[in-house]
């Protein structure tokens, strides 16, 4: 019995002891640690705005070998059936009469005398291949080139969306530190009032703190709950922006693994190696790719004054019968081959101004462009100017931050030796905690800045995950 107690119990503490070991696996594989660069990533492979982006791509190259298939042969079948209501008469410049009912040859019944001579039958059947095969077309070479250059613009509009939504997620993810960073200082700040509380319930059983103080000091701990409750959610709307620009499911947890601290150290490093030029913007690229756009629906206009010259060829089969003398009936075989040669000559001056119009929309453009490239490079010189100034608020803030906390220090060892009063305290730590809390911001503003500016230059990219 011993033995069965002991085997027993071993199995019991085994079960549960693996029971809460694979409850901890589960708890720490619940949860999604990632930084930014993986924030980024899992977004690229995921977004549905990307997919979209590159399934655009795929669907304009199928629109270029569409085109590209018109310069193959052309090749179709067709059958068609007619019955003759009336038929066509048949006038010769000679005596017609032997031909005519009665007159000896008996070859043929639809005779009518010397007016004339009925051709065909009741019923006709014709069946066959025809074929089409583009010698010269202008028109035709040029739309090939035309539909290229809508390729590039669908290329350019892919990484433009890839930009935004690098851009979003950076913005995202940098809230998403803010937040936790807030909630941080203000629980940091609510732990502080409550060990305060608590200290003076202590007293106050000790007989050495009255019972105002000790009201006071948990008034002060229950006016910073609801600020604290506001920074948790807030931590957990951010989450979810997050979650959803990065395509994953609302269910999962994440956790941010980068802090705004962390980037204190390479700000400045990084604010030096900047690069102001407007090559690579999106914007710029995309009205450039629309001008040549436009450019090469121009040519194909021009092209519409030249001549096409396309072989054409063609079988059949013909058979002919008379209501009721179908089994009398001879299918036919004939064929032929040809040059099919058009000229346009006038067409009411519509080609001619459709010309004009393109000439017009492409000088559109230019001054487009010119405007166009003032206002980034006003936006450059803004977020630059921002990304400096919030730069030099970090560095301010950052020595602030040390100062209010070398004062807190100094206020909460006078508070407890009882030569500082619970006001002078609680305006100390107020004040640490705007400090901090407004250290946290400038880092979040020159992030901020500092992504809009990327998003403009168009510098930073990430390429799709060759998994996916």
């Amino acid at each position: 019995m011993n033995i069965k107690w002991k085997l027993a119990s071993a199995f019991v503490l085994f079960t549960l002891a693996k029971s809460g070991i694979y409850a901890q696996s589960q708890e720490e594989t619940s949860v999604l640690r990632i930084d930014l660069e993986k924030a980024v990533e899992i977004a690229i492979n995921e977004n549905p705005t990307i997919k979209v982006a590159d399934m655009e791509i795929v669907r304009k190259n199928y629109g270029k070998k569409e085109v590209l298939g018109s310069l193959f042969p052309q090749i179709g079948a067709s059958a068609d059936y007619s019955y003759a209501l009336k038929k066509q008469v048949m006038y010769m410049d000679f005596d017609m009469s032997g031909l005519a009912p009665g007159g000896g040859t008996g070859v043929q019944e639809n005779a009518i005398g010397n007016d004339g001579l009925e051709v065909g039958r009741d019923n006709t059947i014709t069946m066959g291949f025809n074929l089409q095969f583009p010698v010269i077309a202008p028109a035709l070479w040029k739309n090939i080139k035309l539909t290229q250059a809508d390729v590039e613009q669908s290329l350019e509009a892919a990484r433009s969306s890839r930009l935004t939504l690098i851009n979003q997620v950076q913005k995202a993810y940098y809230n998403v530190m803010m937040t936790q960073d807030s909630y941080s200082v203000l629980k940091q700040s609510y732990d502080n009032a409550k060990l305060n509380a608590e200290n003076y319930r202590n007293k106050f059983n000790q007989g050495t703190a009255s019972e105002y103080d000790v009201l006071r000091s948990e008034v002060q701990v229950r006016n910073l709950e609801p600020g604290l409750l506001q920074a948790e959610n807030g931590v957990k709307l951010a989450k979810l922006q997050l979650k959803v620009l990065m395509g994953i499911d609302m269910g999962v947890e994440i956790e941010a693994t980068n802090r705004l601290a962390d980037y204190e150290n390479t700000m400045y490093s990084e604010t030096m190696a900047i690069d102001t030029s407007l090559r690579n913007n999106t914007s710029l690229k995309q009205l450039d790719l629309q001008t040549e756009y436009l450019k090469r629906a121009m040519e194909v206009q021009k092209m519409s004054w030249y001549p096409t010259l396309a072989f054409t060829g063609m079988y059949n089969w013909l058979d002919m019968f008379n209501n009721g003398k179908y089994g009398s009936s001879h299918w036919n075989p004939y064929s032929t081959i040809g040059l099919s040669l058009s000229i346009p000559i006038f067409q009411g001056g519509s080609r001619y101004y459709k010309v004009k119009q393109a000439k017009v929309a492409v000088a559109q453009m230019k001054y487009n462009r010119q405007d166009l490239h003032r206002n980034l490079s006003m936006q450059v010189q803004s977020s630059l100017d921002n990304i400096q100034k919030s730069v030099k608020q970090i560095a301010s803030n950052s020595e602030g931050v040390k100062q209010a906390e070398k004062a807190y220090m100094i206020m909460q060892k006078s508070f407890e030796i009882g030569t500082a009063t619970f006001v002078e305290l609680n305006d100390a730590d107020l004040a640490l905690t705007n400090s901090r809390l407004a250290y946290y911001q400038a880092i979040y503003d020159y992030l901020a800045a500092k992504s809009e500016l990327e998003l403009l230059l168009g510098n930073k990219d990430y390429s799709k995950s060759d998994d996916n």
